[in-house]
Formats: structure tokens, sequence, C-alpha cells
């Protein structure tokens, strides 16, 4: 029996490190800006310690898409 090679792309698309770093940078800015909207913090950590961001201290990029 001869195997199957999955030919989804996905592979090809693992192999660019750049492009899914932008999506994931694209993805963790969208979440923190839902959260400072909603008005939730988000937890992080900072020098070793889980510390709160409160929603107006919250980084996000506002760019028009």
């Amino acid at each position: 029996m001869t195997e199957k090679v999955a030919t989804d792309g996905i592979s090809e698309i693992f192999e660019d490190k750049e492009k899914i770093t932008r999506a994931l940078s694209r993805a963790v800015n969208e979440a923190l800006l839902q959260h400072k909207k909603a008005g939730n913090p988000v937890a992080s950590w900072k020098d070793g310690r889980i510390v709160w961001i409160q929603p107006e201290d919250i980084p996000v990029e506002e760019k028009n898409r």
C-alpha cells in the first residue's frame, strides 16, 4: 500500500514563521482590544509574578483594518 500525502497546504503554512508570528500578534492584539472595550482586566506575568492589567492600561494597537 502507498501512503497518502496531505495536500491541504498545512505543512507549507507552518514553514512560514513570519506569517505565523504576524497572525499570532494580530490575534493577541484583538483579544486585548476586546478585553479593553468590555472593561475587563487581563492577567499578565511580570517579574515572576502574576499581575492584573486594568482595562485602561491594556496596551493595544487600534488600527483600521
